[in-house]
Order: structure tokens, then C-alpha cells, then sequence
């Protein structure tokens, strides 16, 4: 995935920039960058977060960088923000979302005349580049972001920084946020709601899809209006997003509490205690155990000091064995015991067998586990959530074409309705097969009341395949 931050002030922003920034560091794992601009010009420092924080790798640049404007990014993938000269001057630019049709793009532009990209240690092209690519191809910045958000098949949020100001734009059908926050003498922009208020800023507003803005010390000017259609991703309240971000209004911490709350009116379970997967399971369990009246417990913790999550390694097999080191048990609360776990849902089920056997190891008796959202059938399409590079490794899907033998996706409809043979038929299996006491998933009609907000205004892709 990957977050971003951005202000401009009349004072020196390196300050705001740095901890903004450093508060997305839950979105992403690879790289961070800042860049500024200031009466030196334009300034930038990138570095690799996979083994060290972005606060500790930045340390020495906040002390060195000035500037009264400046932008900030974490990513998962390509190195960001860039510096870009064209006809346009000179500006700086990072991005967040995902590009299904980068060949097609590239081929086109390779047809229309001479020009080059760059290519990443990887062999791919940084998307970043190629978005101001597009921004390139039109005679002023806002028609080149809007060109971009016309050819771009997935989705794509930008910040682009001249010396006259910080444009933004949110995606086109703003699958992913963007808050705006302000203070005397200062605007900010951020994904994350949360990450400005610590910094004396209070929320302005919120972009809406597709919705254009630059942003000056003195103001915050809409250069195209937002579309009237959104899909914002409801994976960002499940799971994603900080618990003390709301998103179109909506708290992520209580929508997770409501979430557990109806997923403990559709259960007959009763174990001895309920308990959430650190960290964004919590919240989820909290609520079923609020409702249910069965005690909340935390029968074990995950140590974090050392292991936050921007150093988790970007081998799923490395991965799954420091998930698996984080968890330290607490042995009184779990032996002998019958658990109701929650997760925030189940992907590939990897890591979520580990820590049932892990609790059986630890002397529980029984361990339930319920997902806080329904089961995932289709990878996502429009942001950079899972590494899967095939639906296939998708445990429901696995489940599915066991279960038809084949992948032929003649009957994906009935495996994501609740109240169908095919369904239990694959949810017991995957309970079966990850050796949980009992499973059961959280109803997307359910989810979606969770979250309150127009459902037709919500992405539920993953689940249903609906990307209309």
C-alpha cells in the first residue's frame, strides 16, 4: 500500500513533515522519502525502512532540510518522492494506488514518440515516473492529473509540489483518502486523518473523488470539482487504516466495534473468553465481547518494540515466521481454556493456522475463530493491499477449486453468498483444513451496515467481485 503526507506553511515545515510522514508508517514497509522546497530550492532524501524505522533513518535529514513546503511518503514498492523537470518546471511528486495497464500505458507512449523510463532494481518501472509521465503529456498540471486519472486503470492519488504550491488529487473514485488539516499559517494533506492532529492541526476537510486542490500556507483552492460516484476500499476500516483514522466520517475504531457487535448477534458460540489477533483484531473482538457478554482477554501479546510492522521482510516465508515470534503467550489465560478468537479476515490462512496451533501448544482447549469480514474470493484489483501475485493463493479459493475440481469461476457467486450449499461447504473445509474448532465469517450485508455509509458508495470487490 503506502501513505503520504504534505504541508505547507509559512514557517519552516520539516518538523510536521517528518512526524506526518512517520505516521503512516503502518502503510508501508520498503521506502520512505521526504522532499521540501524553500529559499534553497527544492530538496530530497529517500532511504530504505525494511530493517530500521522511518523516524531513525530520517533523524539526520530533519535536521539538515528547510523549506515552508514539503511532502513526505511510505511505500511499499517503488522509491518516492521524485524530482521532475518538464515543460512544467520543475516539481516533486509521490503517489499512492495501482496501475493495472502500466504496459499498455508504456507501449502507447512508445508509439507516440521518442522517451524512456527507468527501470527499478526489480526490472519494473517506478509507477510514480510513469504518472508524471502522464501528468507530462497535457499543457498544465491539473489537465495532466486529470489526463492520468482518465488513463490509469486502478487507482491513483497524487501530490505533485511546485514552488507555487502543492496539488492534489484523490483518486477517481476515491477509493483511498485524502484529509485535509489546518492551523494558523498552515495547511496539511494526509491519508491518515490522525497524523496531524498531535501537530496542533484541526480537520478542514475531506477530498472527494477525483477532486482536485492546490494547497498554499494561505489556502486550500478546489481546481476540479469532486465526481459525484465513489468506491472507497472497506478494507481501510476492517483492517488497513490506524484505529484513531476516520474515513468519510467514520471512526475506524468504533465501526470495528460495530462489526464485532453483529457478528456476535449472528453466533451461538460460548467459549470461555473472546479475544482479538493483535492489533487491528482487537477492536473487532472488543465489540463481539461487548455484545455477546462473554469476558474479553488478551491471551497474548505481540511484542512490538523491535518488531513493528515496517519490519516485517517482503518473503512471505520470513514473514510468517516473525508473525509467528511477535505473539508471546500468556499461559493462565489460556490452558484449559475454550477461546473465540477474531481476526480481521483470512487471506491465504498462513499465519492464522500457526497461531491456533501456537494457542493449542500453549494448553488451550478449544479455539474458535471468527473473521471480521466475509471470506476474501478475488484479489484486489485497484489498490496494493495483498502480495498474492495469483487469487489461487487465496485460501478460499484454494477451498473452491477443491471442491469443484477445477479454477472454472462458473459458481463464485454462490461461494460468496451466506446462504448457499457452496458456501458452508467452504467455509467448513477451511475450518477443517486450518484446524479451528469452528469458523464463521462475517456477512458482507453486516459489514457493510458496520461502517454506516452508502453501500453503494463502498468497494467490496474482494468479497463479491462487484466492482461496479
Amino acid at each position: 500500500m503506502g501513505g503520504f503526507f504534505a504541508v505547507a506553511s509559512r514557517e519552516d515545515c520539516v518538523f510536521d513533515l517528518f512526524f506526518g510522514t512517520d505516521y503512516h508508517s503502518h502503510l508501508g514497509t520498503r521506502r520512505g522519502g521526504m522532499a521540501v522546497y524553500g529559499k534553497n530550492g527544492f530538496e530530497r532524501s529517500i532511504h530504505n525502512i525494511e530493517n530500521s524505522p522511518f523516524r531513525t533513518k530520517f533523524e539526520k535529514d530533519v535536521n539538515e532540510m528547510k523549506g515552508y513546503m514539503g511532502l513526505g511518503c511510505i511505500s511499499d514498492y517503488e522509491p518516492q518522492p521524485l524530482l521532475v523537470r518538464s515543460h512544467h518546471g520543475t516539481y516533486a511528486i509521490a503517489t499512492v494506488g495501482k496501475i493495472n495497464n502500466v504496459e499498455a500505458i508504456i507501449a502507447k507512449m512508445f508509439r507516440s514518440g521518442n522517451t524512456h523510463f527507468l527501470e527499478m532494481s526489480g526490472g519494473d518501472i517506478n509507477a510514480t515516473e510513469l504518472v508524471a509521465a502522464l501528468i507530462n503529456q497535457k499543457e498544465n498540471l491539473v489537465d495532466g492529473l486529470q489526463h492520468a486519472q482518465d488513463v490509469i486503470e486502478g487507482s491513483m492519488s497524487v501530490l505533485c509540489m511546485t514552488p507555487k504550491g502543492i496539488y492534489i488529487a484523490r483518486d477517481k473514485l476515491g477509493r483511498t483518502p485524502v484529509a485535509i488539516g489546518s492551523k494558523e499559517g498552515a495547511f496539511c494533506a494526509s491519508f491518515e486523518s490522525f497524523a496531524y492532529l498531535n501537530l496542533g492541526y484541526q480537520s478542514y476537510k475531506e477530498l472527494g473523488p477525483g477532486e482536485i486542490i492546490v494547497m498554499t500556507p494561505e489556502a486550500v483552492t478546489t481546481l476540479a470539482a469532486p465526481g459525484k460516484d465513489m468506491k472507497i476500499c472497506t478494507f481501510l476500516w476492517v483492517y488497513y487504516g490506524y484505529p484513531s483514522s476516520s474515513y468519510e466520517g467514520v471512526s475506524v475504531e468504533e465501526m470495528r466495534y460495530k462489526c464485532g457487535e453483529l457478528l456476535a448477534g449472528r453466533d451461538d458460540a460460548r467459549p470461555d473468553i473472546v479475544a482479538g489477533v493483535p492489533d487491528s483484531g482487537i477492536a473487532h473482538a472488543v465489540g463481539y465481547a461487548n455484545a455477546s457478554g462473554i469476558p474479553f482477554s488478551r491471551p497474548f501479546i505481540k511484542y512490538t518494540p523491535t518488531w513493528p510492522r515496517s519490519f516485517m521482510p517482503t518473503i512471505q516465508s520470513q514473514r510468517n515466521l516473525i508473525a509467528k515470534m511477535k505473539l508471546i503467550p500468556i499461559h493462565e489465560l489460556i490452558r484449559k481454556k475454550n477461546l473465540l478468537l477474531i481476526d480481521d479476515s483470512i487471506v491465504r490462512g498462513t499465519q492464522l493456522r500457526e497461531t491456533t496451533e501456537f494457542l493449542y501448544q500453549s494448553g488451550a482447549r478449544e479455539v474458535h475463530i471468527r473473521a471480521a469480514c466475509p471470506p476474501i474470493v478475488y484479489g484486489c484489483k485497484f489498490l496494493n493491499f495483498s502480495r498474492s501475485t495469483s487469487e489461487m493463493e487465496l485460501i478460499a479459493r484454494k477451498v473452491i477449486k477443491r471442491l469443484e475440481g477445477s479454477d472454472d469461476d462458473k459458481y463464485l457467486s454462490e461461494y460468496t453468498n451466506p446462504n448457499t450449499d457452496r458456501y458452508h461447504a467452504m467455509t467448513q473445509t477451511i475450518g477443517r483444513e486450518l484446524n479451528f474448532s469452528s469458523l464463521l465469517y462475517h456477512r458482507l450485508d453486516d459489514m457493510i451496515e458496520s461502517v454506516g455509509i452508502d453501500p453503494s458508495k463502498l468497494c467490496t470487490y474482494c468479497w463479491n467481485g462487484c466492482s461496479e
